[in-house]
């Protein structure tokens, strides 16, 4: 596992090295540039972690650089600090417009720039955490459940995460396969780096090899999946679903433990554990000549199979404890109690959506129910609700009292959450019903603002 990568951009070969020896102490793996094109040449290396970046220089000032990076695709590709020994306010508060985290005057105070670097990288952190959160999704930080079966589980992930060895975790859509993903993470050596989850359901054609490699064009580099992961874990969201051309370029990268980015020449080396997640069998994809069989071989080190809840329904209780919680904590949802009624009725449900089922009722009841307890009756009524049906006349769908293009927006979104929920999130098979190619079908889906992962 790499350490936290720092860019030092100064002119002065004094302060390069003194800072360069000062972090590399603290554990830091330190790459020093001594103007401004020679950081563009380390840019396009590796992706840094931090950028520190000196503003005087002779070739090329820092906030031309920093605006540079600013106008990337991705925005600036880490935390950037400026460093000025003669700075004005002018140009403290253009870098701070700019996205820099913050602005050091020479001569540095060491003490206070090793504070400012851990609290940028800090930052940087719980940004990322944020955008994942905007899901909606509760960031289980260990699978819930008291049952020997989640007991095993739990303990099984752990020593796997000792051992910096690539896992494949399957088991029905909605199992909890992400929430073991990310615990196997938590309890690795790497769970300072990022976890990089990407749905595979995006590499499609030639987009595949710029999601996973990165780009490279002129002065512009966009970092790719397997460089965004570096040092950390990349999850392969329903690997089942990638076509074969991805799988012959991801299948080359892992054989030669490299990768050169679209656009590129230089070789960047893959530091990640990388974690599957199938809810179909891959033996059987291999077998149909949908999978191939040596990157089966590569991502099938140690498999891990996620037992379904009606597999180990005693932890029902607990997760509706949790959820409970969880919603009336961060959703503001009124807090309300299942009755022993309806948790013995929901005890010896057969959960055919599992874990995910079980969350999306908890918060159904908490919206649309009323008092403090939840009775039999009302769940039996919450889980027996009929999906939405294309036989539907179109005035029970969508309102007539209302421009065309709102209309065609409102039964397209209807249409599509139907397709969803019908093919439990499989973009590949929604795709053949409706008709469309897969990447238009993604994108249409992103437009109108639908997530796929919450239907997995």
């Amino acid at each position: 596992m790499s350490a936290t990568h720092v860019l030092v951009v100064d002119d002065e070969p004094d302060i390069r090295g003194l800072v360069q020896e000062i972090l590399e102490d603290e554990g830091y793996t330190v790459v020093s540039a001594q103007n401004g094109e020679t950081a563009r040449h380390a840019l396009r290396d590796r992706r840094p972690d931090l950028i520190l970046l000196d503003i005087w220089m002779p070739d090329l000032d820092g906030i031309t650089l920093l605006r540079e990076w600013s106008e990337e695709e991705d925005g600036l590709p880490c935390p950037v600090i400026m460093m000025s020994g003669h700075g004005t306010v002018e140009t403290a508060v253009e870098a701070t417009r700019l996205g820099a985290y913050d602005f050091l005057e020479k001569p540095l105070s060491m003490a206070k720039l090793l504070l400012t670097i851990e609290r940028a990288l800090e930052a940087d952190k719980l940004q990322k955490e944020n955008i994942g959160l905007r899901r909606r999704t509760p960031q289980v930080s260990e699978p819930v459940g008291r049952s020997a079966t989640l007991q095993r589980l739990r303990e099984q992930v752990k020593r796997i995460a000792q051992h910096d060895t690539w896992v494949l975790i399957t088991g029905e859509a909605g199992s909890g396969r992400e929430t073991f993903a990310r615990y196997l993470h938590s309890q690795s050596a790497r769970r300072e780096r990022p976890f990089v989850d990407l749905s595979v359901s995006t590499l499609a054609g030639s987009h595949a090899a710029r999601e996973l490699f990165g780009t490279e064009d002129g002065e512009h580099t966009h970092y790719g999946s397997l460089e965004k992961a570096a040092g950390g874990t990349l999850l392969l969201d329903e690997v089942a679903d990638m076509e074969l051309e991805a799988q012959a370029k991801l299948l080359g990268a892992l054989d030669t433990g490299s990768f050169i980015r679209v656009g590129g020449s230089e070789p960047v080396r893959i530091d990640v554990r990388i974690v599957a997640v199938s809810q179909r069998n891959l033996e059987d994809e291999v077998r149909a000549g949908r999978f191939r069989e040596d990157l089966f071989y590569h991502l099938n080190v140690v498999p891990l199979n996620i037992p379904p809840l009606r597999e180990h329904a005693e932890d029902v209780t607990d997760l509706l404890n949790f959820y409970l919680d969880y919603f009336a904590t961060h959703e503001r949802l009124p807090y309300r109690r299942f009755s022993v009624g309806a948790q013995n009725y929901l005890r010896n449900y057969s959960w055919p959506g599992n874990v995910r089922e079980l969350k999306n009722l908890v918060q159904r009841v908490l919206i649309l129910g009323a008092g403090d307890e939840i009775s039999q009756q009302e769940v039996e009524m919450a889980l027996g609700a009929p999906p939405p049906s294309l036989g539907q006349p179109l005035d029970g769908l969508v309102s007539f009292d209302q421009p065309l293009r709102q209309a065609r927006e409102q039964f397209e979104k209807a249409y599509l959450d139907y397709q969803l929920e019908k093919h439990v999130g499989n973009v590949s098979k929604m795709a053949k019903e409706a008709g469309m190619e897969r990447t238009h079908l993604y994108r249409k889906l992103r437009s109108l603002g639908i997530e796929i992962k919450e239907r997995r």
